[in-house]
């Protein structure tokens, strides 16, 4: 995810609905998340980001542009939660973020006539940043795989190691975790039928210690 301003600091003291949140993010210079009535501030994505998901991007559409694949970058929002209770326009329950890709291959369907909240992504991928890690792997990823019975593929993509961690939705309602690490490794997304090399993934990429970080880290100790 992009660098928040200090998550889990509040926009207000006050909590937004549904309809206040959306009214005020359609007009705001800079954009928010939005989880249960509070406001989270997005800041700017590190040179690292940028470059990542742009190397995903490039990737992903290469693979997909004979299919009827959509792929979004930042700037769109889904919505997980009760479609009915975020219709009502005065509720506060649910979750509106800003994954940094995501993947429609169905007819995008939208939470409105606005058509800028999206409610049934594929794949979700977010390049992890300190600030947003935790809320990345906790509350977002509890609120998708309870609300999105489109999403088949939930991905991490560390920045300061080749390392991504791949989470597949099961038949049974559980979800595998498989990890890949190393600039000579693959991801392979089977519903969507492509395969990620980490080589592309991280290319310009510059890591602060050795190629895999992990054992002077300890990441995996």
């Amino acid at each position: 995810a992009k660098i928040m301003s200090a998550l889990p600091q509040q926009k207000a003291e006050r909590l937004y609905t549904t309809e206040e949140y959306l009214t005020f993010e359609r007009e705001a210079e800079e954009r928010h998340e939005y989880l249960d009535g509070v406001l989270y501030a997005m800041a700017g994505e590190s040179p690292a980001h940028g470059d990542i998901s742009t190397n995903i991007i490039i990737a992903l559409g290469s693979q997909l542009k004979d299919r009827p694949c959509r792929i979004r970058t930042k700037d769109t929002k889904v919505f997980s939660g009760s479609l009915l209770l975020a219709q009502s326009r005065q509720s506060r329950k649910g979750l509106f973020s800003y994954p940094d890709i995501v993947v429609v291959c169905e007819e995008p369907r939208y939470l409105e006539h606005h058509c800028d909240v999206l409610v049934n992504p594929q794949v979700l991928i977010e390049v992890l940043s300190d600030s947003t890690e935790a809320f990345d792997r906790g509350a977002k990823f509890i609120r998708y795989r309870a609300a999105l019975a489109s999403l088949t593929d939930y991905i991490l993509v560390w920045q300061d190691v080749p390392l991504i961690e791949h989470f597949i939705s099961q038949a049974d309602g559980n979800w595998l975790m498989v990890t890949v690490i190393g600039l000579d490794a693959s991801l392979d997304i089977a519903s969507l039928d492509v395969t990620l090399l980490l080589s592309d993934v991280y290319r310009l990429i510059e890591f602060p210690t050795n190629e895999s970080g992990l054992e002077e880290e300890g990441e995996l100790a």
